[in-house]
């Protein structure tokens, strides 16, 4: 009966939300007038005393906050900043950040949103691709961008580069400090004509760069409007009163779409964090009142991995919101922190194909919509397969097959700066000729009822004794082994066999029994899944800037001991051994194969 309950509740909970989503449909046309500085607009008209960021003890409401903004849209606009210009944006999670971006759409440009952790030649190429005309930096990120001015030839340092101190510190040392010139400019008066458009480029947002250098994804207007409207009505399900909390980077999109993106539609505020810390997490939780916050990747499970703390249950939290919530911890972790939703998502920054889980369904990232194909591919190398007429084929409930989204003009694919990247991402003449496609590169299992799951990415999967095995499927079995806290699993090459070996980098406790480990990979895992080479992290796993495994580096370096300084084992008959110099030697000359 309690069941039954919750049921109709939470049905009579969506309907309510979809019907608050309609109201946003105008907003989101192709055709309407609208971008999110509008947004900032109505608020500020509407409810200028409400609370919209937060950050350590500094607090903005809506209207302060459409002050700050319009200070920087009158300064960048006396700098020369015109509509359709683009200006590279550095600055860590902190309210100038926004105040920035804002004041950027308020004029039409185009905030290039670059990763604060890229140096050296990655943050050269990230400036060089997006063009831009200026360089809004924070002083944190000052050292990394001046080291690369001398790659950029269109750089000057005293004309191009704009630096925002930190809070509290001097700027004397720093030429182009633009702190008083933003001080005095007048928020009132409006030094700027642009007339928005959904159509007009509203950020660059890159990439995660688990493979070569980061892509620079366009985000319209329109896209970040929809995206928006989606995940404020119906994933957070959020208003005035609410707080957001987000511990993401605003320079990716699951920040800037679920975090400030959601506020903006919905009037909650952003309760804002410099960088992830899982040490910190229920503390900001409680300091903020946060009644949802944003996950990716491991960021829940390295909540779990924490011993208990006082404060875990005692928050205000209704909801989390995010991808990547791997089954094995989706409801431990419901469990011991007492959150009672879980609403994952599925998406790409620059894809077509949005996957909601609204009813938070554990293990699954939502049902399959209109206009998406589970298609019949290579599992190895994520290719597609096309039957005799040339066309492309769903696979069947209880299988695994590529994603692929139609692009229409309401689910658009605006892609990427380099046009030969987008080119790249279309697959045409799918299901009848003439129709285009986004290729996801991720590998979906299809469940009855059009509900899905994600598998693997596409290139991660590998074939070992004639089978395919899912990195991500065995990933989760051995992240549940005893003493293990995290693995990262991919394939290798070995001397003398076809395919590739199951190897796993795993980060463990103290105490941890590669007897008691190997017995569990006997007992969970079929012959061609158990890792036949084992590395034991002695540091902290790599991972992207949002929790993402790098799994690249991983297999590149495999098992070799000159590249290596972790601990590497080989599997021979049931049990690990060490391999150390003659073992290593055998192994690559193919005398002996772990088995």
């Amino acid at each position: 009966m309690a069941s039954a309950q919750a049921g109709a509740l939470e049905r009579w909970e969506l309907f309510k939300a979809v019907g608050r989503l309609t109201l946003d449909v105008p907003r989101m046309a192709p055709w309407a007038r609208v971008n999110p500085a509008a947004l900032l607009r109505r608020l500020a008209l509407h409810a200028p005393h409400d609370l919209a960021l937060a950050y350590l003890d500094e607090r903005y409401t809506w209207g302060e906050l459409a002050g700050r903004a319009n200070r920087y849209a009158g300064l960048l606009s006396e700098r020369g900043v015109r509509a359709g210009d683009v200006v590279a944006l550095a600055i860590d999670n902190r309210p100038d950040f926004v105040f920035a971006l804002m004041g950027l759409n308020q004029l039409g440009a185009v905030a290039s949103l670059i990763n604060t952790n890229l140096s050296g030649s990655a943050l050269a190429h990230a400036l060089r691709v997006c063009d831009a005309k200026k360089i809004l930096v924070g002083e944190e990120c000052l050292q990394s961008v001046t080291d690369v001015a001398r790659e950029l030839d269109w750089l000057s340092l005293e004309r191009d580069l704009l630096v925002k101190l930190d809070q509290g510190t001097d700027g004397s040392a720093h030429a182009c400090v633009i702190d008083q010139e933003l001080d005095a400019i007048d928020p009132a008066r409006r030094r700027w004509h642009y007339t928005a458009r959904n159509a007009d480029t509203f950020c660059y947002i890159y990439t995660s760069g688990t493979t070569g250098h980061p892509k620079a994804a366009i985000v319209r207007n329109q896209r970040m409007l929809v995206a928006n409207c989606a995940f404020g009505r119906l994933m957070h399900r959020c208003g005035p009163g609410d707080v957001i909390y987000v511990p993401l980077p605003l320079y990716h999109s699951s920040a800037m779409f679920l975090g400030w993106g959601a506020a903006l539609v919905t009037g909650a505020a952003m309760a804002l964090r410099r960088k992830f810390s899982a040490s910190a997490f229920w503390g900001d939780v409680a300091r903020y009142e946060a009644t949802s916050f944003l996950y990716i990747g491991e960021l829940c499970r390295y909540l779990l991995n924490r011993p208990p703390e006082a404060g875990e249950r005692a928050h205000t939290l209704r909801v989390a919101v995010g991808n990547g919530m791997r089954p094995d911890i989706w409801q431990p972790f419901q469990q011991r922190f007492g959150v009672p939703v879980v609403r994952e998502f599925y998406g790409s920054t620059e894809g077509n194909a949005p996957i909601l889980n609204v009813q938070g369904k554990p293990g699954m990232i939502g049902r399959r919509s209109r206009g998406q194909l589970i298609a019949r591919c290579d599992l190895t190398t994520g290719d597609v397969l096309r039957n005799a007429d040339g066309r492309c084929e769903s696979v069947e409930p209880g299988e695994v097959g590529l994603l692929l989204a139609r692009i229409s003009k309401v689910l658009s694919f605006d892609g990427y700066v380099d046009r030969e990247a987008t080119d790249k991402k279309i697959l045409s003449d799918v299901l009848e000729p003439g129709d285009r496609f986004f290729d996801t590169g991720d590998l979906i299992e299809l469940h009855e009822d059009r509900w899905l799951s994600f598998a693997d990415r596409a290139g991660d999967t590998f074939r070992w004794k004639g089978e395919n095995v899912s990195t991500n499927e065995v990933a989760e079995i051995l992240d549940a082994a005893p003493g293990v806290l995290e693995a990262n699993v991919y394939g290798v090459r070995l001397p003398g066999t076809d395919g590739r070996a199951g190897m796993a980098a795993i980060r463990v406790q103290q105490g941890f029994d590669l007897v008691e480990f190997a017995a569990y990979s006997r007992e969970r895992l079929t012959s061609y899944q158990r890792p036949l080479l084992l590395r034991l992290l002695q540091g902290d796993m790599r991972v992207t800037s949002t929790f993402k495994h790098r799994k690249v580096e991983y297999r590149e370096e495999g098992f070799d001991r000159s590249r290596i300084d972790d601990p590497l084992y080989a599997l021979f008959d049931g049990q690990y051994r060490a391999i150390d110099d003659e073992l290593f030697a055998q192994i690559t000359a193919g005398d002996v194969i772990p088995g």
